[in-house]
């Protein structure tokens, strides 16, 4: 995803040094917690880095005593989602490849997995392998700091999506040409899909990034990049992609000026494609939660923006969704039409992306410290899903293919699996031009909304739903 406007600073500044060191328990060990705004760096909207480097990962208690917000670590994720149950009979995705497409990729990210797991006690995955299949990515240059973003945004990728299905496979795609707004980095991507795809290397493919609809030169410019979404539905490879994390906002081709009015994102609105949004977790230090999800909008949390942008805000930082200006209704919202009109709505289904409740990522590429992040965005919600949708696959016992239908079939029949998502919504405000400015969005309500989707997923009832329902 591309880098917003109101962490430019942050963004080329990379000041990583701690300020002041907190003793937490951890492990046994001391957390080197840094206390200062500059020291907090934006991956793209789709990854934010919540706050600085800690040598040993954060927990709740830390977090909310040293940075007034909440993170998360594996256990608690695991179990808001109610994996145990899937994990003690085997469910684990085995047997399933999960794809995870970025540009550029991490220098260290077997390396940094295997830190992850070790700390968390996750088993190794089966296999992590890496290709180009779109040609050589630029060496890594910790210079820059496209490569540092996507470096993270690589780590968080690959850490929470084997959080979720220890046991699958996963294949990282990299790609040679950085995506930001418009048709730029697309070309590569399709091809990358495209040879995924065609060659069977897994069922899933999660992508946490998205451009602007209205920053492409024409929607036929946009039209044909769809070949690898359509050459998916085929081969009955399922398709994510986050919703983005500027609320009911998004940028302009220049990625530092805001639409004034409702905008949404593709891939995401792409009726081939799953898009999904992010939801705010209340957990206490066990994973159990406190309150109902909410969907996520830190936009006027003020610890939040301290540490992400160095200012009190309000700034954008909220679960994308809304109506496409491309796509028309796909036949699946039908039973929503009284919500999205004649129009695709976004999201599908939301997971966890909160900067107030980010999950604990580590990486070591040069550039920044090497140590722990609390991450947050509606990148952090798309590989959790991913991981769900293995977890179902390895049931099924065969790729599931497009799942929308049968997420709006399970959402209709209020199947135990979707858990509906009720409160909040993704309404941001912010200062451009030297104005306050406020885009409207929409609120959750019960069932479909232009916030959530159809909510999120209890998955011990859910992977079995989806798997008796997709791919047939």
């Amino acid at each position: 995803m591309r880098i917003s406007r109101l962490m430019a600073a942050a963004v080329t500044s990379l000041s990583i040094a701690a300020v002041s060191a907190v003793p937490a328990a951890v492990g046994g060990t001391a957390v080197a917690a840094t206390a200062s705004a500059s020291s907090s760096i934006v991956l793209r909207p789709g990854a934010v880095h919540a706050h600085g480097v800690s040598e040993s990962p954060p927990t709740t208690a830390f977090c909310e005593q040293n940075f007034k917000i909440s993170c998360y670590q594996p256990a608690q994720i695991q179990r808001a989602y109610n994996l145990a149950p899937l994990l003690r009979r085997g469910i684990d995705g085995r047997g399933q490849t999960i794809v995870i497409v970025d540009s550029f990729g991490s220098p260290t990210i077997r390396h940094d997995l295997a830190v992850f797991d070790k700390t968390f006690h996750l088993p190794a995955p089966p296999s992590l392998k890496v290709v180009q299949p779109a040609g050589p990515v630029p060496r890594y240059d910790p210079a820059s700091s496209a490569a540092r973003g996507w470096a993270g945004e690589t780590t968080l990728d690959v850490e929470w999506a084997h959080t979720m299905a220890p046991g699958a496979r996963i294949l990282l795609v990299e790609t040679p040409v950085a995506e930001t707004e418009g048709p730029v980095g697309f070309p590569q991507i399709v091809t990358a899909e495209k040879y995924v795809i065609n060659h069977h290397l897994g069922g899933v493919i999660s992508q946490s990034f998205s451009a602007t609809e209205q920053t492409f030169p024409s929607a036929a410019s946009l039209l044909a990049l769809r070949g690898a979404y359509v050459d998916a539905a085929h081969h009955g490879v399922t398709m994510l992609a986050a919703s983005g994390d500027s609320g009911a906002a998004d940028l302009e081709f220049n990625q530092s000026t805001y639409y004034l009015h409702p905008a949404t994102t593709w891939p995401d609105s792409d009726p081939l494609v799953t898009g999904i949004g992010g939801t705010q977790l209340h957990l206490d230090a066990d994973g159990a939660r406190t309150a109902p999800d909410n969907v996520w909008n830190d936009t006027y949390d003020l610890a939040t923006n301290q540490f992400a942008s160095g200012s009190t805000g309000p700034n954008p930082l909220a679960s994308g969704g809304g109506k496409s200006v491309i796509f028309a209704r796909p036949s699946y919202q039908d039973g929503v039409r009284g919500v999205v009109g004649g129009r695709r709505g976004v999201p599908d289904i939301s997971m966890s992306a909160a900067c107030n409740g980010g999950v604990d990522t580590y990486q070591s590429f040069g550039g920044m410290a090497a140590g722990w992040y609390p991450t947050c965005g509606t990148s952090e919600a798309t590989p959790l899903f991913a991981g769900v949708v293995a977890l179902a696959g390895q049931v099924a016992r065969h790729w599931l293919g497009v799942i929308n239908p049968a997420l709006y079939e399970l959402s209709a029949r209020r199947a135990p699996g979707i858990v509906d998502v009720t409160r909040g919504n993704n309404t941001v405000s912010f200062t451009q031009d030297g104005k306050l400015h406020t885009v409207r969005g929409f609120r959750a309500r019960r069932g479909y909304d232009l916030a959530s989707g159809v909510g999120t997923v209890n998955a011990a009832t859910f992977v079995f739903e989806l798997a008796a329902l997709a791919g047939h």
